[in-house]
């Protein structure tokens, strides 16, 4: 990838040196709405970032690029016509038309907000636009907000997620969207959060349907070859999410609590149903009703075990910037077996198909080992890169050698010289390469929380990640 210009600061930008552009072009930039209970981020607390640090120089490329691409051509060749109403036409409600875009303006609203955006084919006012745009048309479609069943999504398996992207990007760009827009969003977040708390220790909603773990304390195999790790995840991301945007609302305690249990679900073990452990006031081996991982930290999913879901506990450890934006600690259930499974990746062995041995991460190199296949594709290195970020940012390494940072260095470094293939800033050429559909915005969802994450943990006023 072509060499980036320097950014102006590494530093999130206030009102005055932010918003200047946007209101130019016309972006309202009214303050918080006075309806609704969200608290907007208090900028000027956080100090800044210089992204100097080796690590932080390439999540930043890989931040600008990806950004880039998304809110650049990607944007120009899918969103082509206003719908009467005024907002962008999203061509369904689906994934693709909701978590795609969702994913997009994460990455947009933290480079724009951050000065990483690379302006080098569309300008930062130009993206800013865009970016709203997304957002603003996001929000009004959920159903919280749109009685239109053709039009309105929500209420899904996923929506969850769908629902914490939008609402992170709003909350970032909080100054430059409206009071109508403010509106929408908390009670978009606020409509799935609180869906998400009529659950109990067995189901992720209600007394049926959906339950939060693979394997039952009996030894029962619910979905067999299916962690339900990661739903019980990004559950838990939109009620950390909206505990943390609207801390004064009345069921902020009901979310707070619901995203600790969530998160202990998910990375819930053999050993935690008989030990004497308490995180965030539950004691697990009393209130967790099944397992999704192993004891040896391996996972299984799409019938296999998986890699690629071992490493999705990143939704776990980006709570860290979510509590940490608003100077606030993060629950100490997000970290519950990170170490654990961690372990799995570097230190313990799998057959080899020639023969011999291995660790999932080849020794010095970038390259994984798959004991059981990837039906994803080729090339994931960022997926493992954030990660080790993550991990290290979060002091989860102990014990583990090599440590963490090593294996961001090796696996981020694959990451760019992928992106330098290509002039726009994706990553991702032939489809086998990674099928998934949202694959350019998963690779910027999570450069843009993983950025975030260093700006609180390297921030020149100390490290503003903290757990609890």
């Amino acid at each position: 990838m072509p060499a980036l210009p320097p950014p102006s600061r590494r530093r999130f930008l206030g009102t005055a040196g932010a918003l200047g552009a946007a209101a130019a072009f016309g972006v309202p930039t009214a303050a918080r709405a006075a309806q609704n209970d969200v608290v907007p981020i208090a900028w000027g607390s956080l100090g800044s970032y210089p992204g100097s640090d080796a690590a932080g120089r390439r999540v930043t490329a890989i931040l600008a690029g990806s950004s880039r691409y998304l809110i650049g051509p990607w944007y120009a060749g899918m969103y082509t016509r206003y719908l009467p109403d005024g907002y962008i036409d999203l061509r369904g409600t689906d994934e693709r038309a909701i978590r795609l875009p969702a994913m997009a303006a994460v990455a947009a609203t933290t480079a724009l907000t951050t000065g990483t955006y690379d302006p080098r084919t569309l300008s930062a006012a130009n993206a800013t636009i865009r970016t709203r745009n997304l957002i603003r048309t996001l929000a009004a479609r959920h159903r919280a907000n749109n009685a239109d069943a053709a039009t309105r999504w929500g209420n899904g398996w996923q929506t969850a997620l769908w629902t914490y992207y939008t609402a992170l990007a709003g909350w970032l760009f909080w100054e430059k969207l409206d009071t109508a827009e403010h509106d929408h969003l908390a009670a978009m977040l606020a409509w799935e959060a609180d869906r998400l708390t009529t659950g109990n220790n067995v189901h992720l909603i209600g007394t049926g349907g959906e339950q939060l773990y693979m394997t039952r304390r009996d030894g029962t195999v619910v979905t067999p070859g299916d962690s339900k790790a990661e739903e019980d995840n990004w559950s838990a991301a939109a009620l950390s999410l909206a505990a943390v945007m609207m801390p004064n609302h009345p069921n902020a305690a009901r979310w707070t609590r619901r995203n600790v249990e969530l998160l202990l679900a998910a990375a819930a073990c053999p050993q935690d149903l008989t030990g004497d452990e308490t995180i965030n006031g539950i004691r697990l081996s009393t209130w967790l009703q099944g397992t999704n991982i192993a004891d040896d930290g391996t996972l299984q999913n799409h019938a296999r075990l998986h890699p690629l879901y071992m490493v999705a506990f990143d939704q776990s450890l980006y709570q860290g910037f979510v509590f940490g934006l608003a100077n606030r600690p993060a629950p100490r259930a997000a970290l519950h077996n990170i170490n654990r499974t961690y372990a799995a990746l570097v230190d313990k062995p799998f057959p080899l198909p020639g023969g011999g041995t291995s660790p999932i991460y080849r020794e010095n190199s970038a390259e994984i080992h798959y004991p059981e296949g990837n039906d994803w594709g080729t090339h994931f290195p960022f997926y493992f890169g954030n990660f080790d970020l993550l991990v290290t940012l979060a002091g989860q390494d102990t014990g583990i050698d090599p440590s963490a940072a090593k294996w961001e260095r090796l696996h981020n470094e694959a990451q760019l010289t992928l992106m330098s293939r290509f002039p726009d800033g994706r990553t991702y050429g032939a489809t086998a390469e990674n099928t998934y559909y949202g694959r350019e915005h998963r690779i910027a969802a999570m450069a843009s929380q993983a950025y975030l994450t260093l700006f609180l943990a390297r921030n020149t006023t100390g490290n503003r990640l903290a757990w609890t």
